[in-house]
């Protein structure tokens, strides 16, 4: 039989090595998100302190701005684009000039098609809009562009898009994206965070609608799902340009859609099941009525779950927040944010 090797040197690598390597089976990726504890419903709500603390203001809804609030940011809704590609909406900047903090204008365009014809390079309606836009945020320190639904074919010319916005802004003025909210990298995602990183001076994240109206029902942005998508746009997007959004809505959904179109065959299976023996006609056509119950779920947002949520993101590393909209929240959340000296 062999004599060992009494090398200490060797000895002393091969157990380094093994050390690292089992340390690194158990601990994971450096990055891993670990599960985010709720504190007890009872306690006293944290106050979270953030560099800046946006808000949305719809145009008409003025009254929802009150100046005591600890905002930094105002984004005012908004401006759309219509179907020929001209901005209509613009909302007047004296009804918030008021706000001591800064303000941008925001830009929507919702209609996919709409969105890919206004974004085509070369085309005058795409000019005519960049000019528009430049002009009506002249009087704001920002402009901001929410464009929700943009094609897969109009990637490149997004981008574009948002580099003449940032070109013919003045250097003083802030350009930000309202962006969807991922949780991990998708192949031909047309919003790449990477790509948008250094043309924008802030990304707000829009971490909601996890459900929305015509899915099951849920939370609007659950704690999970809230974690993972901050912990993607932080180590995307970094804390210096990222707002993660909040919202201050909920939604209802019911288990039965009463509004529909049904062949006759259906009908008379609503008749028969509802025991429907009386029919009335209308100059001629047949209608009944009857009632039905219907079980509502609702989802919202209260200052406890908001807290929990900004104690998160701040624990995180987070440093910039964003709320959908001034005017839906508990008046009761307002106490435990403040802006950060």
């Amino acid at each position: 039989m062999k004599q060992k090797s009494q090398n200490p040197l060797l000895r002393a690598l091969v157990s380094s090595l093994l050390l690292i390597f089992f340390l690194s089976c158990v601990s994971g990726p450096s990055k891993s998100t670990a599960p985010f504890t709720l504190p007890p419903p009872n306690q006293d709500l944290p106050v979270t302190a953030f560099d800046e603390v946006w808000a949305y203001l719809v145009a008409g809804r003025e009254f929802a701005l009150d100046l005591s609030l600890p905002l930094t940011d105002i984004a005012y809704f908004g401006a759309d684009v219509d179907s020929y590609g001209n901005l209509v909406g613009i909302p007047n900047f004296v009804n918030i000039a008021h706000f001591p903090g800064r303000k941008h204008l925001v830009a929507a365009s919702t209609g996919r098609a709409v969105t890919y014809f206004i974004l085509l390079e070369g085309r005058p309606e795409r000019e005519a809009l960049i000019r528009t836009l430049l002009e009506a945020s002249a009087p704001y320190d920002g402009l901001q562009i929410n464009f929700e639904n943009v094609p897969p074919q109009s990637s490149g010319a997004y981008i574009s898009f948002l580099r003449e916005l940032r070109a013919g802004l003045r250097p003083d003025q802030m350009l930000s994206v309202a962006i969807a909210a991922r949780v991990r990298t998708l192949q031909n995602d047309v919003y790449d965070y990477a790509r948008i990183l250094p043309i924008v001076d802030r990304m707000l994240v829009m971490a909601y609608d996890e459900h929305w109206s015509t899915s099951a029902p849920g939370p609007i942005a659950s704690m999970g799902w809230s974690q993972r998508v901050a912990r993607y746009a932080l180590d995307t997007i970094g804390s210096e340009k990222l707002i993660m959004g909040l919202p201050f809505y909920g939604r209802r959904w019911g288990n039965l859609s009463p509004n529909m179109a049904f062949i006759h065959s259906g009908i008379e299976t609503i008749m028969r099941e509802e025991g429907i023996t009386e029919v009335g006609r209308d100059n001629g056509v047949p209608h009944f009525r009857y009632s039905t119950q219907v079980d509502m779920t609702v989802y919202y947002e209260d200052e406890y779950s908001l807290s929990a949520r900004l104690q998160m993101y701040r624990d995180m590393g987070v440093r910039s927040v964003g709320f959908w909209r001034l005017g839906q929240e508990t008046p009761a959340i307002w106490p435990q944010i403040r802006v950060a000296p």
